[in-house]
C-alpha cells in the first residue's frame, strides 16, 4: 500500500491520445508518476508536459505494444525511474471498419496483435513484478463489444472477446494462488476519441462512435476508480449494459451498421494509424465534442454505491463457500470468500457474472 505522501507509480499503454491520454490526465491530477507507452513520440512528449503541469511526473516510453519487448522495457524503465509499479493500465487499441469479406489476413493479424496480444504482453510485464511483491493492480480497458459483437468491427470485437477470456483465466489463477495482485476490466461505451479520424476504413461513409457518445474523461475517471476498488468488472454507462445484456444479433444487424457511419463520404486520403502512428499532436478528444456527454449518472451511482456491491459480493462468497463445504467439495481454503468483491461485476445493475453465452 502507498502511504498518503507516496505517489502512485502507474504505466498506461496507448497513452498518447484518446482514452489513454484522458486516463493519464486522471492519474496525473492525483500526483502519480506515470510511464507513458505509445508509438507517437510527439504525442507522448505532449502528454509528459501535460502530466507535469497537472502535478505528476512522467516518463516517455515510445514503442509498439505488439512487440512484447516494448512492454518489458517500459516496465523495467518505469521501475528504475519511479520505483515499483502500483497500477498497470492496458488501453492501446486499433481497429478496422470493414465487412468481413473485405478484410485482409494482415489487417486481422495487426488488430489482434495490438488490441489483444498487446494486453497479454502488458499483463505479463506487470505480473512479472507484481507477483513477487504480492501486490499491484492491472486494469484492462474493455468494451461493450467484448460481449456483444457488432457488424463492421469483427477484428476489434474478436480481440476484445479474447481479452476477456484471457483475463478471466488469469483472475482464476490469482484466486487459486491466494495472490493479492488484482485484475479488473472496465467495459466502455462509445467515446469521443480521435480513432475515428485515423482508423482504417473500407466503408464509403465516415466512421463514428455509435451514439450515445461519452467524453473520454468520464471513462477515465471510471478507470481511476476501478484501479482502487475490488471489482472484477465495471460497466461504464447504461449503453454498455444494454449492449452486453439486451442487444440481439438481428437488432444489431439493423441498427449498428448505419449507426457507425455518418451521412458524409469517407475521405480516401485520411491518415491511417493501423501500421504506423499518425504524425502530429493529438489530445484525448475526437471530432464529436458537440454530441458527447460530459457526465454519466450511472458511473456516479456505481462509484458511490461501491459499499453495496462490496457487501453483496461478500455475502455471495460466504454462500458459495457454505454450499461447497456442505457438498464436501470445498478446496479453495476460503479464497472465494476472502477475495470478496474482486470476483464480482460492478455497475448499477446487480453484481453478477455475465452469462457464458454472451
Amino acid at each position: 500500500m502507498n502511504s498518503p505522501n507516496t505517489p502512485q507509480v502507474v504505466v498506461v499503454t496507448g497513452a498518447g491520445a484518446g482514452l489513454g491520454r484522458a486516463i493519464v490526465q486522471s492519474f496525473a491530477r492525483r500526483g502519480a508518476h506515470i510511464g507513458l507507452v505509445s508509438r507517437g513520440q510527439e504525442r507522448l512528449e505532449d502528454a509528459r508536459r501535460e502530466v507535469e503541469s497537472l502535478g505528476g511526473k512522467a516518463l516517455v516510453l515510445p514503442g509498439d505494444v505488439a512487440d512484447p519487448q516494448t512492454l518489458e522495457t517500459a516496465a523495467a524503465a518505469t521501475e528504475q525511474t519511479f520505483g515499483p509499479i502500483d497500477v498497470w493500465v492496458n488501453d492501446a487499441m486499433t481497429t478496422v471498419f470493414s465487412p468481413v469479406h473485405e478484410m485482409t489476413p494482415e489487417d486481422y493479424k495487426r488488430v489482434t496483435e495490438v488490441t489483444y496480444l498487446g494486453f497479454v504482453y502488458g499483463t505479463l510485464a506487470a505480473l512479472k513484478r507484481m507477483r513477487q511483491r504480492d501486490r499491484g493492480t492491472i486494469v484492462q480497458v474493455g468494451s461493450a463489444l467484448a460481449y456483444r459483437s457488432i457488424p463492421l468491427q469483427s477484428a476489434y470485437c474478436a480481440a476484445k472477446h479474447a481479452m476477456v477470456g484471457f483475463t478471466d483465466s488469469l483472475r482464476s489463477e490469482l484466486i487459486h494462488d491466494g495472490s493479492h495482485v488484482r485484475v479488473t476490466v472496465v467495459q466502455m461505451p462509445a467515446m469521443n476519441t480521435p480513432q475515428f479520424s485515423w482508423c482504417k476504413s473500407n466503408m464509403q461513409r465516415k466512421a463514428q462512435p455509435v451514439p450515445p457518445i461519452f467524453q473520454p474523461e468520464v471513462c477515465a475517471e471510471a478507470v481511476y476508480w476501478a484501479a482502487h476498488q475490488h471489482h472484477r468488472e465495471v460497466f461504464v454507462g447504461w449503453p454498455t449494459v444494454q449492449a452486453i445484456w439486451g442487444f440481439l444479433d438481428h437488432y444489431l444487424a439493423r441498427m449498428a451498421w448505419d449507426g457507425q457511419m455518418l451521412d458524409a463520404a469517407h475521405d480516401p486520403n485520411q491518415p491511417i494509424d493501423l501500421y504506423e502512428p499518425v504524425p502530429g499532436h493529438q489530445g484525448a478528444h475526437g471530432a464529436f465534442d458537440n454530441r458527447s456527454r460530459t457526465s454519466s449518472w450511472e458511473v456516479q451511482l456505481t462509484t458511490r454505491a461501491s459499499w453495496v456491491a462490496t457487501a453483496g459480493s461478500a455475502l455471495a462468497g460466504l454462500a458459495v463457500r457454505a454450499l461447497t463445504e456442505r457438498g464436501g467439495h470445498s478446496r479453495s481454503n476460503g479464497h472465494v470468500a476472502h477475495r470478496g468483491s474482486s470476483d464480482q461485476a460492478s455497475g448499477f445493475v446487480p453484481a453478477q457474472h455475465v452469462p457464458a453465452d454472451r
